[in-house]
This record gives C-alpha cells, sequence and structure tokens, in this order.
C-alpha cells in the first residue's frame, strides 16, 4: 500500500510539470524599415514666432462702449482701437471745468478787494507819515491790507488746484478712447463691448510681425555647430514661402526632458505672409552633418533609413537603442547610431538595416526576449 501511494504522488508531480502555462506574447505595433528621400542636412520642425507682442490696456477703470478691430486686423500706430462708456468721465471733466470758472471768479474779486485795500493803504500812509492819523487807525489798515493779501493768494491757489483737476478730468476723458501705441497685428483680443476693464488688464495684444523668428529645437549634441551665422533654408507650407533665415539667437538654458536647446532664426517678413504659430521645416546644410562627425553609411542614393523618433530609446550608459523583432516574434535591443531628424521621423546611421521589423509603439513592456504579438 505505500508504494502504491508513492507512486500515486510522483505521477501527480510529474502531472503537474507538464501543465505549466507559457508567458502570452505582448502585444506591440510594428513597421518595417524601409529607405527614404531625404537631404543630407539637418532638418528641424520649428514655429514661426512674431518679433515683439505689445499688450494694450486702458489707464483707467470703466465700461468698454464700443471695439474698433478684430483678431487678426492689421492697424497702424495711432489708430483707434476701443472705447470706454465717456458719461462719467465727461461728467467730471464738465464739473472740473465749472469749478475752475468759479476760481477765476472768486481771482477777480479778492483782485478788486486788494486794489481797494491796496489804495486805502497807500493814501492813509501819507497822513501816518505826516502824522495825521492815529496809530490805532493805522494798524488797522495795515491788517486789512494783510487780509486782502491772503485772500488774493488763496483764491490764485483755488485757481491753479482747479485748474490741476480740470486737466486731469480731461486727460480721463482722453483715456476713454485707446489707441495703437505700435503698428502692427491684432494678436488677441481679451474684452468686448460691455465688459469692465482695468487698468492692468489688457484689451489686445498687438504683434510686429515686420520680421520674424523661427523657433526650433536643436539637440544638444549639434547645438555646438549651430552658431550666430550659420546658414538656414525654412520653408513654410501654409504661406507658400521658402528663404533664407539670417541671424541665429541661440537658447543657454536645456529642456530636462529631451535635452534640447531652443534656436530662433530671425527672418525679414515684409509681405507679413508669415505669422505667429505657423508650422516651418527648417533646414541646416550639410557641414553641419559632416562637422558633427558621425557616419553617413545609411545613405544610399539620397536615401536614409529613417524611424520614428519615438522608437529610439536612451539606456543608462547614454547609447541609444531601438527594439528589433526577429523571425521568431523575439524582441531584441539593438544599439543604433542617429543622424538628421526630418520631421517627427530620424535617420538611422548604423545598427539595422532595410527591411528589419522594428517596435513603435508598446516598447515600454517589452524586455529582451519578450515574445510579441504584432
Amino acid at each position: 500500500m505505500i508504494v502504491a501511494a508513492l507512486a500515486t504522488t510522483i505521477l501527480f508531480a510529474g502531472c503537474g510539470k507538464e501543465t505549466k502555462h507559457e508567458k502570452a506574447p505582448v502585444h506591440v505595433r510594428t513597421e518595417v524599415v524601409g529607405e527614404e528621400f531625404g537631404s543630407d542636412g539637418r532638418s528641424y520642425v520649428g514655429v514661426v514666432e512674431e518679433r515683439e507682442a505689445t499688450a494694450v490696456s486702458f489707464t483707467s477703470m470703466g465700461v468698454v462702449r464700443r471695439m474698433y478691430v478684430s483678431a487678426g486686423q492689421t492697424v497702424g500706430r495711432g489708430q483707434l482701437l476701443a472705447e470706454l462708456d465717456p458719461s462719467t468721465s465727461s461728467n467730471m471733466s464738465e464739473a472740473a471745468r465749472e469749478s475752475t470758472q468759479q476760481a477765476r471768479d472768486m481771482v477777480v474779486q479778492t483782485q478788486a478787494a486788494y486794489d481797494q485795500a491796496k489804495d486805502a493803504y497807500d493814501r492813509m500812509k501819507l497822513l501816518h507819515d505826516n502824522g495825521s492819523l492815529p496809530e490805532i487807525k493805522w494798524i488797522e489798515m495795515q491788517t486789512r491790507l494783510q487780509q486782502a493779501e491772503t485772500a488774493l493768494r488763496t483764491a490764485k491757489s483755488g485757481v491753479r488746484s482747479a485748474q490741476a483737476a480740470e486737466r486731469i478730468a480731461q486727460k480721463s476723458l482722453q483715456d476713454t478712447r485707446l489707441y495703437a501705441p505700435v503698428s502692427g497685428i491684432v494678436g488677441s483680443k481679451m474684452v468686448g463691448a460691455g465688459e469692465t476693464s482695468m487698468p492692468s488688464r489688457p484689451v489686445v495684444t498687438i504683434l510686429d510681425v515686420s520680421s520674424v523668428k523661427v523657433k526650433v529645437a536643436v539637440p544638444e549634441s549639434e547645438i555646438p555647430y549651430i552658431h550666430e551665422n550659420t546658414p538656414s533654408t525654412i520653408k513654410v507650407e501654409a504661406a507658400g514661402v521658402r528663404i533664407q533665415g539670417g541671424r541665429i539667437e541661440k537658447g543657454v538654458q536645456a529642456d530636462v526632458m529631451t535635452h534640447t536647446y531652443e534656436v530662433r532664426i530671425n527672418v525679414q517678413n515684409p509681405a507679413r505672409k508669415l505669422l505667429p504659430g505657423m508650422v516651418a521645416e527648417v533646414e541646416f546644410p550639410t557641414s553641419l552633418s559632416s562637422s558633427r562627425g558621425g557616419s553617413q553609411s545609411s545613405m544610399v542614393n539620397g536615401q536614409w533609413l529613417m524611424v520614428p523618433v519615438s522608437s529610439v530609446q536612451h539606456r543608462a550608459d547614454g547609447t541609444l537603442f531601438v527594439w528589433t523583432i526577429d523571425q521568431k516574434n523575439t524582441a531584441h535591443r539593438t544599439t543604433v547610431t542617429i543622424g538628421h531628424t526630418s520631421g517627427n521621423r530620424i535617420a538611422v546611421l548604423t545598427g539595422i538595416a532595410a527591411g528589419q521589423r522594428i517596435v513603435v509603439e508598446g516598447y515600454h513592456k517589452l524586455s529582451e526576449g519578450t515574445r510579441v504579438a504584432l
């Protein structure tokens, strides 16, 4: 009986080993590497930026009565943009004018009183000098003249204060009309008719596009080879423009995630065809590629092995790799070196060949030797 029980145990143990399940394959999306036409220069995707943006706002608070411009409209310096309801400022200005007039009338009255007091003072002085005027009368006359002088000074000071208040009221009335301080294109309109405008709240932004800048992100490995006068060719399909770039401005702080630097290329725009936000294709010359010292062995007859930029991964030691799939649908890390970018694709210089299959989506679920389902 003991022997039979032992045999039964061994039999079940053997069956347990045979029923062990294999891991299910990981689903990924792949792409067969092929040759694509492309320039042997460095290509980047950029965006057009305005030369300068000016935020325009009222200097006082009020309800917007009317807007005279809209987004995308070309405006000239001094052009009327918007207007506040002038009723409050108009009433203040009218009241200030009346106050000024009243102050002037007061000056006329006090001037007449002073003239009378001065005339009486001059006559009494002759009597006082001849000893014919009692001392108490002379003191009274001096006091009257001093009072008249004080009243006249006060009245003149009132005129100055009233005039200052009138200038402020007139300025407030003038400030209900907003004029363009510069020429350009209205980029955005932040306030509409009927809304309350605050002194610190922009009403519109005016973009100077007489010249523009094209911003591109350049990898840190290539930024040393781009200088202020590096030539560039810029193509903007939306505007139907292909133009040579001008002076280059290089950023000094890298993006911590992508390890790229912002580069801005100055471009003249006399016809105002290039507008902020347009996508541009920027190409630097072949000499930039060769100056980097990289191999160009993957280019044959003007064609490159191009793969999605996102498919190229980083190892901890800084080397680059892509996930390749062999004939048995098994994933492997394959070390590569890269070249120029064109849009969202990048040239692979070494490591893979045309016809190989690489993973373009789902690679975050892979490890070396993982079986995949295409």
